[in-house]
């Protein structure tokens, strides 16, 4: 897909070198004025001030893929074990839903709000070393192969949607609605889906971009005010943004080869952050993987929807 392009020079600075081994969606609070973010591998939640450059870390009792922040002032965490609501100052601690599939074999991967406050969640593949080659009829999907994508209510049960990843990403939204997206890292490939926000219903899928191998493949992204789509290109090193038709309108390089998400922050929005992985990559030739990077790409962004534990204010 990347053979017409222009690169944007934007600087990037390190503004935290988090070392982390799977750092993951990065997510501005707009009631804080804190960068929340999250290592997979070495379980914790952080929240980062960019101002002092402090980070504060909540370990957690197993693998986290993903998580929102609620209305309430509560995390929504997508644990190895199951979503928990988590009351990070009180200490409270609440599991929600049975799971989807087997802890044994698989994990949630990536989960983002949609504006009407329903969770969005999906799985991979990751067996535990105990558990390989162990898959039960809970599994979700084919040992490898593409799991259904979920999505969360308050109050309700989690519900299978018309959509599946063999690993999810990417996930966000059109500014007035009828799209969805959906990264499948994989098959690099991010497919659209008319979106009904009422209902969550999905239909209509079409290819929205697909990457060659050369070009690393699409991880986490975000959507900003004009309504273009930034992918993280993971083993790419760079964030590209494309165009509601599909089309490269612009790139960002990065200084490590392993970006997972990037999201818009700072009290104008007009900061994209993106943190990255360390994960078999020499520190001596990147010395800063794993760490977190802003840039200020030119573009408003826009403030990321909040989980509906309660109506709002």
């Amino acid at each position: 897909m990347m053979t017409s392009r222009f690169e944007h020079f934007a600087q990037v600075e390190l503004v935290h070198d988090a070392g982390a081994i799977t750092g993951e969606s990065p997510t501005w609070s707009e009631r804080e004025q804190r960068l929340y973010w999250i290592d997979i591998e070495e379980p914790a939640l952080h929240r980062f001030d960019p101002g002092a450059g402090e980070d504060q870390r909540w370990v957690m009792p197993c693998q986290i893929g993903a998580f929102a922040l609620c209305r309430s002032g509560d995390i929504l965490a997508a644990l190895r074990l199951g979503l928990a609501r988590i009351s990070l100052f009180e200490g409270g601690f609440a599991s929600l839903n049975a799971l989807p599939y087997n802890p044994l074999t698989h994990r949630f991967n990536e989960g983002k709000c949609d504006a009407r406050g329903r969770f969005w969640i999906g799985a991979k593949y990751d067996p535990l070393p105990s558990a390989t080659g162990e898959r039960s009829a809970s599994a979700a999907g084919p040992i490898g192969g593409a799991a259904p994508i979920h999505f969360l209510a308050h109050g309700q049960a989690l519900s299978p949607a018309a959509a599946s990843a063999v690993i999810a990403n990417g996930m966000a939204w059109s500014p007035d609605n009828r799209i969805m997206y959906l990264a499948d890292t994989p098959t690099r490939t991010v497919t659209a889906f008319d979106f009904d926000i009422e209902s969550g219903a999905l239909s209509s899928p079409r290819a929205f971009a697909h990457f060659e191998r050369s070009d690393g493949k699409p991880d986490g992204a975000a959507i900003d005010s004009e309504g273009f789509y930034w992918s993280a290109l993971y083993g790419g090193g760079r964030i590209v943004r494309i165009a509601p038709d599909g089309a490269i309108n612009r790139e960002i390089r990065l200084p490590v080869s392993q970006p997972t998400m990037c999201a818009f922050g700072d009290a104008d929005y007009r900061s994209l952050y993106v943190t990255s992985a360390s994960q078999g990559v020499s520190k001596q030739q990147e010395p800063h993987a794993g760490g977190i990077f802003r840039c200020r790409p030119g573009v408003e962004g826009r403030s990321p929807n909040l989980f509906a534990d309660e109506a709002p204010s």
